[in-house]
């Protein structure tokens, strides 16, 4: 009897990889609310990655749920996905390690809300001489629980039954999104309720 395959799923494996460099930053800057204004090349470079990861899986969440979708815009996005999944706004990622809660699209609460880390991702790729403090600590950190959720919802299936492997090792769901573990013969993973 064969191991089961699994499909690739690119998306998971980036954010895993942009997960792995948060791991490694945590080694040099303490994960802590006293830090979240600390910023550097290495934090631009996450914050730039997993900003334009949103917005490759934004589009692709928008047209895999409206196959007409012309959603382009951080506006758009927040206009289709908050009809599809309302409490996209409250979900909430944990870093247990570090005793912090990110609540990474909180802003799309409001009518023309846009989540701070995009406006600062924005700057710091088209600004970045001028605004290079905002690839901080604070807004990679959010940026990165962004696109951990959103990309939850892409593989929405696979989440559910616990197929996204490996787990991540620091990004944890809120109580409301953990659904259980599933163990699939040679690692946990994680159920997510969405």
């Amino acid at each position: 009897m064969g191991i089961k395959s699994h499909k690739t799923k690119p998306h998971w494996n980036y954010v895993l990889a942009i997960e792995r460099d948060l791991d490694e930053l945590s080694r040099y800057v303490e994960f802590t609310e006293k830090n979240f204004a600390c910023y550097s090349i290495e934090i631009a470079r996450i914050l730039l990655a997993s900003g334009a990861e949103t917005d490759v899986v934004c589009r692709q969440l928008c047209l895999a749920n409206n196959p007409v979708s012309t959603a382009g815009s951080i506006n758009d996005y927040r206009d289709e996905l908050k009809s599809l999944f309302p409490d996209i706004s409250q979900f909430e990622v944990l870093i247990p390690r570090f005793g912090l809660t990110l609540r990474p699209w909180d802003e799309w609460n409001k009518k023309d809300g846009v989540p701070f880390w995009w406006t600062a991702y924005n700057k710091t790729k088209h600004e970045r001489d001028s605004h290079y403090e905002e690839a901080n600590l604070k807004n990679a950190l959010n940026a990165v629980a962004g696109l951990f959720i959103v990309v939850l919802y892409l593989y929405r299936a696979e989440a559910r039954q616990g197929e996204l492997l490996p787990s991540p090792q620091m990004l944890r769901p809120d109580d409301i999104h953990f659904g259980g573990t599933t163990f699939d013969r040679f690692e946990f993973g994680f159920n997510y309720n969405l």
